[in-house]
């Protein structure tokens, strides 16, 4: 017996610990992801205001600001200049603006379309299922960075274009997972009580089982976020991302490596550093929440 209400009591004590351990990893995702989205909103008024410099400026040029190329952290520019003469500070920040502007598009498109096509696909049944499921199992075994420089190879740059990109490989996921649980729910009481009193297929959908079906969602969304921008950051370095005017941290790398073996290291730590800690943030709130919302599913 005093055994048994050890044992009793070590599992609730672990399970505190990781109830507790699941609010720190929330809660330090949440700031560092907050702390980038707030640069990204910041950083246009900081430039207007004078604080921050264009990040398109060519600082090396022949027209005003005369500042030199290949510059060492400084008090004038905190993280240096490029060999393009580009400001450092600046162009980290505003890439910011753009992972972000790409990855929660690409995101979203591929969770309204996942989410629809699960939704419809697990409560019709029938060769609907079989064909889409076909589909997304053929998507899904395809390595998603490869998929990604396939499509943006094929509908080229932009901010819309590098999202499309990047958004097919993740549909599969949306699908799997909200089509098993509508599956699963179809079956209950309650909706075959709306049924019965004559619901629709679209009311049945939104009213019973949307709510039902997307508590995952979150999870998988920034999760997806994070696998996103590493993404981005590869298609940039390939040149296949953003136009080269755009301040992105991939093609900001792809720049600075010839140069890094001549001692010239602040190019690409600066703009590697963020890339890393933005995916950490994101995959730490996605791990945090997961644990919190399906404790039951972490053995």
């Amino acid at each position: 017996m005093a055994a048994s209400k050890l044992s009793l009591g070590s599992v609730r004590q672990l399970f505190k610990h990781r109830r507790g351990l699941s609010a720190q990893l929330l809660a330090l995702g949440l700031i560092i992801t907050l702390s980038f989205i707030a640069i990204a909103i910041f950083a246009p008024l900081l430039q207007a205001i004078g604080l921050l410099q264009d990040p398109q400026d060519l600082l090396g040029s022949s027209m005003p600001p005369y500042n030199p190329i290949n510059q060492a952290p400084s008090w004038q520019h905190w993280f240096g200049t490029s060999r393009e003469g580009y400001d450092v500070f600046s162009r980290t920040l505003f890439g910011t603006q753009a992972a972000l502007q790409v990855v929660v598009l690409a995101t979203l498109m591929s969770a309204i379309v996942g989410v629809s096509l699960g939704m419809i696909s697990g409560y019709l049944g029938g060769n609907l299922d079989r064909v889409l499921l076909f589909v997304m199992d053929t998507i899904y075994t395809l390595p998603g960075l490869l998929l990604s420089v396939t499509l943006a190879f094929i509908v080229g740059k932009g901010v819309f274009n590098a999202a499309i990109a990047l958004s097919i490989s993740y549909i599969p996921q949306y699908f799997r997972v909200v089509r098993n649980q509508t599956a699963s729910l179809k079956t209950q009481m309650f909706v075959e009580a709306a049924q019965a009193l004559g619901a629709s297929t679209p009311h049945v959908l939104t009213k019973y089982l949307f709510g039902n079906v997307i508590q995952s969602v979150p999870v998988l969304f920034t999760l997806n976020a994070a696998d996103a921008i590493l993404v981005l950051g590869g298609l940039g370095f390939l040149g296949l991302g953003l136009p080269d005017e755009i301040a992105e941290w991939g093609h900001d790398l792809k720049q600075a490596l010839p140069a890094l073996s001549t001692g010239i290291w602040w190019t690409t730590l600066f703009p590697g550093l963020a890339l890393t800690l933005m995916v950490t943030g994101l995959s730490l709130l996605g791990e945090g929440l997961s644990e919190l919302i399906n404790p039951q599913d972490r053995g």
